[in-house]
Order: C-alpha cells, then structure tokens, then sequence
C-alpha cells in the first residue's frame, strides 16, 4: 500500500530508471536514436511529481474533420495545467488518477515519431515503476484509442474505449459515470466541443466525482499540423476554480464561438472586405447581444459598409453603458479604422449622451 506522501514525493533516481527503461523499449520498437530522442524527452528538468489529480476525462478524434481533442473535469484546482496535452497531427491524452505528468508530453513524443495510440500506452506502462496508480487514455492521429485503468486507482474506476474516443474516470461516486459519458458522446449532436462537453455533463448527471466539483478544461487541435501551433488549436478553455465548472466550461465554449467570428471580421477587414467583416461581427453579436466589444465592431463594420443610420443606434447603446467607447472612436480614423471624415466621427459622437 502506498502512502500519500509516497505520491506525493519527487523520486529522481526512480525518474532516471523509468526513462532509461523508456528509450530502451522505444528504440527496441523502431524509435529514433536515444540522443535525438532524450533531447526533445526532458521534462521538468528530469523531475516525475507524482499528484492526486482524480477525475473524468474523454480523449476523442471527430472523424469528419480530424479533430483530436481531450474535456476534463476534477474536484482538484486548474486540472487542465496536468491531465490534458494534444498536439495537431499527433494525437490527444489524458494522464490521470495519481497522475505522472510525464505521460503527456512523452506520449506525444512517441506518437509524433510514429508510434500508435497503443504501442506508446504499452511503452508507458512498461516503463512506468508504478503503473496500477495511473488512468491514461490516448488517440492517436488516425483515430487508434488506448486507455489503461490501473488496480489501484480508487474506485469507482474504469474506462470505456469506442470508435475514436474514450471514456474514463476514478474516485467517482458510483459506476455509472464512465458508461453515461459513452452514451453521451455517441449520441450528442454538434461538433467536437459539443460532444464532448455533452459526456462531462452526464458524467456530472450520474454522480460524478465523489468529492464534488472544482475545474474543468477542454483542448481541440487540428488534425492537420501546419507547423505553427496557435494556428492549429482549435479550442483551449480552462476553469481552475468555479462552483459549477462544467456549466462555466459550456459558457465559454459558446463565447469562444462567437469570438471566433470576431477574429474572422478583424481579418476581414485587414484585407479590405468590408462586407464579410460585417457579416462575422454581426453574427457574434447575434450570439452575444450584451457583449459590448461584438456591438461596438459591429458597428464599426456597418459604418465602413457606408451604413451609418445603422450604426448610431448602436453606438447610443454603447456609450449608454460605457463611455470609454466614445473616447476611442476619434482614435481609429488614423490607423484606418474608421473613415477619415470628421463629419462621420461628429455623428457618431452626437450619440454619446
């Protein structure tokens, strides 16, 4: 039986022999060389902090756009910082229960070279002095799943592998959890978000963690590198610290929808279209009408769209809420904003009363 402080405990001889034992099986499965190997290997200077992070996790690929993506949710703060790593072209992982971190970042190492889902989980294990405390599941890029429940991680334990997800959890209140979250994400609607958001609330539904609820974290990639990462995550939300941090987490998947158009109007009109950056800030508007930045560059858009009688209503509503706003508008004729008309900017600025 081990002690919590044995969990807890930084072991750096044990971290030695675990990842000498881990290039040996990932060379003796075609691996690259150790030097190269070691090099990109190193985390946390050689440092395996062994945490209490219990929770319920999905690791999923959407088949239809490639998509890879990990949803989490733990009674423990900021579990998005340990449990959850994709990379775009890779695949996706959740390292959980009485957590190595390490399975994250060497996981994608291993796949990134070309080992599957499985064949990197099995070299894990195998390297791993204590593998009966872990829960750790993976996908791989072209949608191979693997997931490990180890004896000892406290029940209520288990996981379900389906086609392009997994499904697992621990310290949970009963066994339902990880079967309602199979359930859930095979018949959600939507994209990959949805669907997977959709399993944290049945697990939620069913009982969820014994402890309760803390943080939550979703990660999206691509399934296509383009070698510039910011450009290939998808989504990337956090909750460290909220009462009901499932319901938060939906919240700002939706928000990030909505700004996502915004980002698509701000290109627009970088490259000079008007008439699509109007059709973006509009629908984020749409989506958040109490937002005020999606009100304010909606109505930007229309008063470049040469659609001032448009505008001012919303402006009126702007300024009404937030002054700030109307200081601003002088300020954007100059960097090409607004239009270089001081007519146009009086206007705008009788509304502010």
């Amino acid at each position: 039986m081990f002690s919590a402080q044995a969990f807890l405990s930084i072991d750096r001889k044990a971290v030695m022999r675990r990842t000498a034992l881990l290039f040996a099986v990932f060379l003796a499965m075609g691996g690259q060389t150790r030097a190269q190997t070691e090099k990109k290997a190193s985390f946390e200077g050689g440092v395996q902090v062994k945490r209490p992070v219990h929770t319920f996790s999905i690791v999923a690929r959407d088949p239809a756009t490639g998509d890879m993506g990990v949803a989490v949710q733990s009674h423990w703060f900021s579990v998005g910082s340990d449990v959850i790593w994709a990379e775009a072209g890779v695949g996706a992982i959740a390292t959980q229960s009485l957590i190595d971190v390490t399975y994250g970042p060497l996981g994608l190492e291993m796949m990134r070279a070309g080992r599957s889902a499985g064949q990197t989980l099995t070299a894990l294990k195998t390297a791993d002095e204590h593998p009966e405390i872990r829960q750790v599941a993976m996908i791989d890029v072209n949608g191979n799943v693997a997931a490990h429940t180890g004896e000892k991680c406290i029940p209520d334990a288990g996981h379900i592998v389906g086609d392009n997800f997994s499904a697992q959890a621990n310290l949970m209140l009963n066994k339902d959890i990880w079967p309602a979250m199979a359930k859930a994400y095979r018949n959600a609607k939507g994209d990959l978000a949805d669907r997977m958001v959709a399993a944290l609330e049945a697990a939620q539904s069913v009982g969820g963690d014994i402890r309760g609820k803390q943080s939550a974290a979703i990660l999206i990639v691509k399934g296509k590198s383009t070698g510039k990462p910011w450009n290939d995550r998808v989504m990337e939300l956090r909750i460290e610290d909220h009462p009901q941090p499932i319901k938060e987490l939906k919240r700002l998947v939706n928000l990030q929808r909505a700004y996502n158009y915004m980002s698509a109007g701000d290109l627009a009109l970088e490259q000079n279209d008007v008439e699509a950056a109007l059709r973006a800030y509009s629908t984020a508007e749409a989506m958040y009408p109490d937002n005020l930045e999606m009100k304010f560059w909606h109505a930007v858009s229309l008063v470049n769209a040469n659609r001032l009688p448009e505008a001012l209503p919303l402006f009126k509503i702007i300024f009404a809420k937030d002054s700030n706003w109307a200081t601003l508008v002088p300020r954007l004729p100059a960097v090409d904003i607004l239009p270089k008309n001081q007519t146009v900017i009086n206007k705008i600025l009788s509304v502010n009363k």
